[in-house]
C-alpha cells in the first residue's frame, strides 16, 4: 500500500523521525474509532463524559462521507449524552440527525458550491489537542481497507483559523443543505439574515 505523504522522501538517505503523524492500516478497525487516535475512542468518550457532568461538549466533523457503522453509533451515543455534534458531510451520510432520543443533538449539512472540497477536519472541544486533520473519511473503504494519515493541529494561530473557517461553513445559509430525520435535504435560505456563502467568503479572504 502506498503512503503518499512519504513519496517526497523516496531515494533519500538518512532517518525519518515522525513525532505527530499517525498512520493506520486496514487491519486496525478499532484503532480508527476515533480518527486514528486511540483504540478505545477516547476523545469521543471524553466529550460524552464531560456532557454527562453538565458541561459544554462539542464535536465537529468535516468530511466527504460518513457511512461506517461504528462511527455512526459512537456519534449517536455522544448525542444521547448531550454532546452537540455538527457534521459537515459533502457526500453520502448514513447517519440520521434529529431522531428523538437518538440524534436530537446532531446537525448535518452539505455544502454544494463552486469547489469540490476534500478537507477532513475533526474537532473535539474538550480534547488536547483539540483539532485533527486527516486523509480519512468515516467510511468503510477508508477505515477498513486503506492506509490513512491523521495529525493534530497544535499551533494556536492554525487552531483559530480552522475554527473560524468551520464556523463559516456551519453558518452558511446560501449553499448549505441540511439533512432531516427523514433523510431528505432542505436548502438553507438567508430569509431576513445577511447571506453567508462560506466558499465565496473564504475565496475573497485568501485572495487578499
Amino acid at each position: 500500500t502506498k503512503i503518499s505523504v512519504l513519496e517526497n522522501h523516496i531515494g533519500q538517505s538518512g532517518w525519518l523521525q515522525v513525532q505527530k503523524l499517525t498512520v493506520q492500516s486496514f487491519d486496525q478497525e478499532d484503532f480508527m474509532l476515533l480518527a486514528c487516535i486511540t483504540n478505545a475512542g477516547e476523545v469521543i468518550e471524553k466529550e460524552i463524559a464531560v456532557a454527562r457532568e453538565g458541561k459544554p461538549a462539542h464535536i465537529i466533523i468535516k468530511a466527504n462521507g460518513l457511512t461506517e457503522r461504528k462511527m455512526i453509533k459512537a456519534l449517536y451515543r455522544a448525542s444521547q449524552a448531550g454532546v452537540k455534534v455538527d457534521l459537515i458531510i459533502r457526500g453520502v451520510c448514513c447517519l440520521r440527525p434529529g431522531v428523538p432520543d437518538i440524534s436530537d443533538n446532531i446537525r448535518v449539512i452539505s455544502i454544494i458550491g463552486r469547489f469540490l472540497e476534500h478537507t477532513r477536519v475533526y474537532v473535539f472541544e474538550n480534547s488536547d489537542p483539540q483539532i485533527f486533520c486527516s486523509s480519512a473519511d468515516w467510511m468503510e473503504r477508508n477505515l477498513l481497507h486503506r492506509v490513512e494519515v491523521s495529525f493534530p493541529i497544535t499551533r494556536q494561530k492554525h487552531i483559530k483559523r480552522i475554527r473560524s473557517e468551520l464556523d463559516l461553513y456551519l453558518n452558511d445559509n446560501t449553499q448549505a443543505w441540511e439533512l432531516n430525520a427523514a433523510g431528505k435535504y432542505n436548502r438553507r435560505t438567508p430569509k431576513k439574515q445577511p447571506a453567508c456563502k462560506a466558499q465565496q467568503l473564504l475565496l475573497e479572504k485568501l485572495a487578499k
